[in-house]
């Protein structure tokens, strides 16, 4: 699985997962090319503009009734 692999679901979706986003550390963590980094930069720049929803950031409200 390549960055631009997980990028790309992430991009359809419209949603990344925590499951995503460990894979996304762990390859960043390797060698990757230059359209490997061209790819993830696009999933940041579709997380900042709201195009892309990151699981980790959702809130959940547990016993506020």
């Amino acid at each position: 699985m390549r960055i631009r692999d997980v990028v790309e679901t992430a991009l359809k979706t419209g949603y990344l997962t925590i499951q995503a986003e460990n894979q996304l550390r762990e390859l960043l963590a390797n060698r990757y090319d230059f359209e490997d980094f061209n790819a993830f930069m696009s999933l940041q720049e579709a997380a900042m503009t709201g195009k892309v929803k990151q699981e980790s950031r959702e809130s959940w409200t547990l016993g506020s009734e």
